[in-house]
């Protein structure tokens, strides 16, 4: 094991693509040259060249459209947005064409590409660069999503997106690319976990912690305050990935521990808890000693001021443990 930043993390799952596969390429706006806009892609452009790295137009639209046509002729390409918040002036690509195509196709033609970029508030960009996507996509059947909570899972995750024969939209989050954390060396073998499993980051056996992303580290931060100043033990599954979805874990850890609060830097209304506190109540009904709560981004635009959006806006240790100390 090493200590590695997340988006060094990044960066080695593409290095090693990169070498493992000559199909794979990287295109986005300023991923080359510049080594991209949050320097996950730095150097890369130096060792692959410019067949490989590829800078592209400020058009969305144009060039995630290139990278599906491409994808479809055996090409594997990594598409970044700046801001996943840009997703809209693609919409018709990436849902319309990439979900559609496997399907429409009669499995004919498959659809590899990864796009990938930052999915999240906290970072006082305003309301249009501050969304999280990650439930509209997983609501289109043939797209795949994920978001990474560790260096470890960004890239283990990554690498299995970039093997996938399906479109994977990997959400990442901008206040985790300076974070630390163990990944396995490349020494020890190659390193990917697969698409569709969840992990239970804490064991715990009063209440499931249910999280995804950043919100993961919000879940375990509030798993010590409760073990230490109210002695709840809480158990924290984070998802991984959203789409597929790994429900055995989920409804394991609720079985076990009889309540569930899901944490979700979505906001509230059809979000990606709400998908899954139905599931829960669906499948867990008669295991549950209390109703599923959530705790969210509150429902309105992102805010810009840093006095506002991360303490208040986006979910906190502190309203997480106020959401499980009500239902106790």
């Amino acid at each position: 094991m090493r200590t590695l930043l997340y988006r060094h993390a990044l960066r080695e799952a593409f290095d090693e693509e990169l070498e493992r596969d000559d199909n794979v390429v990287l295109m986005g706006e300023e991923v080359a040259q510049y080594n991209g806009a949050y320097k996950v892609t730095e150097g890369l452009w130096q060792k692959w060249g410019d067949k490989r790295i590829v800078d592209t137009p400020i058009s969305e639209a144009g060039f995630i459209g290139m990278g599906i046509g491409a994808s479809m002729l055996g090409v594997r390409p990594v598409m970044e947005l700046m801001f996943w918040s840009f997703h809209s002036v693609a919409f018709d690509q990436l849902v319309n064409n990439a979900a559609c195509m496997r399907y429409m196709s009669g499995g004919l033609a498959n659809c590899p590409i990864v796009v990938r970029g930052p999915a999240n508030g906290g970072t006082n960009v305003g309301a249009t660069h501050t969304h999280t996507p990650e439930g509209l996509f997983a609501a289109f059947p043939g797209l795949k999503v994920v978001s990474p909570a560790t260096p470890a899972d960004a890239k283990g995750l990554m690498k299995s997106a970039i093997r996938d024969n399906d479109p994977v939209y990997v959400m990442e989050n901008t206040l985790l690319y300076g974070m630390e954390g163990e990944v396995p060396d490349p020494a020890d073998g190659d390193f990917v976990i697969p698409l569709g499993k969840a992990e239970v980051k804490k064991e715990g056996t009063d209440i499931s912690l249910i999280a995804h992303g950043r919100s993961t580290l919000i879940a375990l931060e509030a798993a010590e305050i409760l073990a230490a100043e109210h002695g709840i033990n809480a158990e924290v599954v984070d998802l991984r990935s959203i789409r597929p979805l790994d429900e055995e874990t989920i409804m394991q850890s609720v079985r076990k521990t009889h309540r569930a609060v899901l944490v979700d830097e979505s906001k509230p209304f059809c979000g990606v808890s709400a998908q899954i506190t139905t599931m829960i109540q669906d499948q867990c009904f008669d295991d549950l000693d209390a109703p599923v709560k959530r705790v969210c981004t509150v429902d309105a635009p992102g805010i810009y001021a840093p006095a506002l959006e991360v303490p208040h806006q986006l979910p906190t240790a502190k309203r997480v443990v106020e959401q499980v100390l009500s239902i106790r």
